[in-house]
């Protein structure tokens, strides 16, 4: 029987600057997909480039080719990840002027 499991690790939370997300282990999954909810988006030319890491150990973290996304406004996005180990996290840098993004971010993983 397969398993599944979603973590909420942003809820409604403002970024204006760089981020990263709180680590998730997920040694024990196959696959795994993003979903990143930007419920508002303020500034001049706001853009939030997102990229997945992985990490060995939940310590040290390196970004995952191929996995960099950019979201410009309010919205949903979505991606899938594989082959990434042990742990996942998202690093963002939020940029324009005077940038701010409301984002919700969760990772659902599967067996």
């Amino acid at each position: 029987m397969r398993q599944v499991q979603t973590a909420v690790l942003e809820r409604d939370t403002t970024f204006d600057s760089d981020f990263a997300t709180e680590p998730y282990e997920a040694a024990w999954a196959g696959e795994a997909r993003w979903f990143v909810h930007t419920l508002s988006a303020s500034g001049d030319d706001v853009a939030v480039r997102l990229v997945t890491q992985i990490s060995p150990d939940g310590l040290t973290w390196c970004d995952l080719d191929g996995h960099e996304h950019v979201v410009t406004g309010p919205g949903l996005v979505t991606w899938p990840v594989e082959q990434f180990g042990q742990w996942l996290r998202l690093r963002g840098t939020v940029t324009g002027g005077n940038p701010s993004a409301k984002l919700r971010i969760y990772l659902t993983a599967k067996s």
